[in-house]
C-alpha cells in the first residue's frame, strides 16, 4: 500500500501534535497553516490528493463541512472523541470533524484505522 496522506487543518492554526502521531503511524502529514485553517481542508486536500482530512474548530464542523460541500468529500462532524473517529473511518469517511483534540493519539489511531480499511478492499 501507498504511504497514506493525511491533511490538518485547525481553526487556530494547532495540529502538530495529531501530526507527529499520523507520522509515527507511517502517514504522510500535512498541516494546513495559520488561523482559519479549517476552512480550507478541502482545497489542500484536493490540491495534494490526501486520503483522508482532520479539521478542528470549536464545533467540529465548520471545515468538515465546507470540504464536503464544495469537493464532495464524505464528512462526519461533531466529534468528541477518537473511538468516534475510528468508527467513522470504519464508515467509509474521508472528512473527520473535531472539537478542539490536538493530540498524538488521534492522529495515530486514524491513520492505523484507515490503513486498515485499506487493507480490507
Amino acid at each position: 500500500m501507498n504511504q497514506i496522506t493525511v491533511v490538518i487543518a485547525d481553526r487556530l492554526g494547532k495540529g502538530q501534535n495529531v501530526a507527529a502521531g499520523a507520522e509515527k503511524a507511517g502517514a504522510k502529514a500535512i498541516v494546513v497553516p495559520g488561523m482559519g485553517a479549517d476552512m480550507r481542508l478541502g482545497d489542500v486536500m484536493k490540491e495534494n490528493n490526501a486520503d483522508f482530512g482532520i479539521s478542528f474548530c470549536g464545533s467540529g464542523g465548520a471545515g468538515a463541512l465546507t470540504a464536503q460541500t464544495k469537493y464532495g468529500y464524505p464528512a462526519h462532524y461533531g466529534m468528541r472523541s477518537i473511538e468516534e473517529g475510528v468508527t467513522a473511518i470504519q464508515d467509509g469517511k474521508t472528512v473527520l470533524g473535531f472539537g478542539f483534540m490536538d493530540v498524538e493519539e488521534l492522529g495515530e489511531r486514524l491513520v492505523k484505522a484507515f490503513q486498515a480499511q485499506a487493507e480490507k478492499q
